[in-house]
């Protein structure tokens, strides 16, 4: 009898729950993506390397995402994402270092917090030529060698976000609280902008701003201030896509005795497509200023990239790119890796799948 009863409990628990749940989603994805890369000038000692990479087109990352149907057409959605370094199996940094938010979206837009893009990387990574390629891109930040990667910030914690769409046009603004007791300013993070697509031609502008915190020792209020503009344009016709962008950098120093650092980068490419293979050729350029001559490094890459799609998720890949720099200056193709010579070639023969 008492089992009897139970199964009741159950199966009404579960009539009563169905209606709940054929409301609600949850996706689990990913992006597996490893490759293998010889680089030179990769040590002190000027030599070589062949290394295993993780994400050599793309961040290699896992995660679950969802939405509820919360009537009148309002939406609860969610995002668990985090990295993984593919070459070791550990996870880059933190479970959930990439995306781990909360929120609601309707007609209007879509409003999450938590940790997340920002509105600027969301918008800018449409426009990169190679798509965020960790390695061999300079769209989002510079090479890892140089003193500053004259980049912009890609990811706030403590975020507020917002995110709407009407025709083309996509807008936003993002917000990071600085958490500090006593002012609203220090450590505060803002990022806003938009882009248009209409009939091939994509236009996009955005701005950054980040405030320091209170420098130790320095008794005035001054804060170091970072600041990031960007503008790019994208036109497709047939196979055919054209990018170009700009990015202005300037860190405006807290210390007075400090000159303020400021750097422009440019990047343009071309992609052609023929059937299953995509074939793609960037540069990018860091005009780098306030600094002596002498270490006035400007640096330039070239990139060449072939791509074969084995499936709509599957991907074959090998990645061509060679870095140099003024007056003698180091440099490195990749933003995480420093190289050690004033040029720095690679080749890397990749795959990557999604799911």
């Amino acid at each position: 009898m008492k089992q009897s009863a139970l199964a009741l409990a159950v199966l009404a628990a579960l009539s009563l729950s169905a209606p709940v749940l054929a409301q609600s989603n949850v996706q689990v994805y990913g992006l597996i993506d490893a490759g293998a890369e010889f680089v030179n000038h990769a040590g002190e000692d000027g030599g070589n390397a062949v290394r295993v990479i993780s994400g050599g087109k793309n961040t290699s990352r896992w995660g679950f995402r969802g939405s509820e149907d919360l009537g009148g057409g309002l939406k609860a959605v969610f995002n668990l994402e985090g990295g993984i370094l593919l070459d070791t199996g550990a996870s880059d940094g933190a479970i959930f270092k990439r995306q781990a938010y909360v929120g609601l979206e309707n007609d209007l837009g879509r409003i999450v917090i938590g940790r997340s893009f920002t509105t600027v990387y969301e918008l800018v990574i449409k426009f990169d030529p190679l798509g965020f390629a960790p390695n061999y891109s300079w769209a989002t930040g510079g090479s890892a060698t140089r003193p500053s990667r004259y980049g912009m910030t890609t990811q706030f914690d403590n975020l507020i976000k917002y995110t709407g769409r009407t025709g083309g046009f996509t807008y936003g603004a993002t917000v990071g609280l600085g958490e500090r007791s006593g002012s609203s300013r220090e450590g505060r993070k803002l990022a806003l902008g938009g882009s248009w697509f209409g009939d091939g031609l994509g236009v996009m502008a955005s701005w950054e701003r980040i405030d320091g915190t209170p420098i130790e020792g320095v008794a005035t209020n001054r804060l170091d201030e970072t600041t990031a503009y960007h503008v790019a344009v994208d036109y497709r016709s047939g196979p055919w896509r054209y990018t170009a962008g700009k990015r202005g950098y300037k860190l405006a120093q807290g210390r007075t005795n400090l000159a303020d650092l400021r750097g422009d980068t440019y990047w343009g490419g071309i992609t052609r497509t023929i059937d299953a293979v995509t074939l793609t050729g960037a540069v990018y350029h860091i005009n780098t200023k306030n600094l002596p001559a002498s270490v006035d490094a400007d640096p330039t890459m070239f990139v060449v990239r072939a791509m074969l799609a084995l499936s709509k998720r599957t991907d074959l890949y090998l990645s061509l790119a060679h870095a140099k720099a003024d007056n003698g200056q180091l440099i490195g193709l990749s933003r995480d890796d420093p190289g050690f010579g004033s040029t720095q070639s690679g080749i890397t023969a990749g795959m990557q799948h999604r799911f």
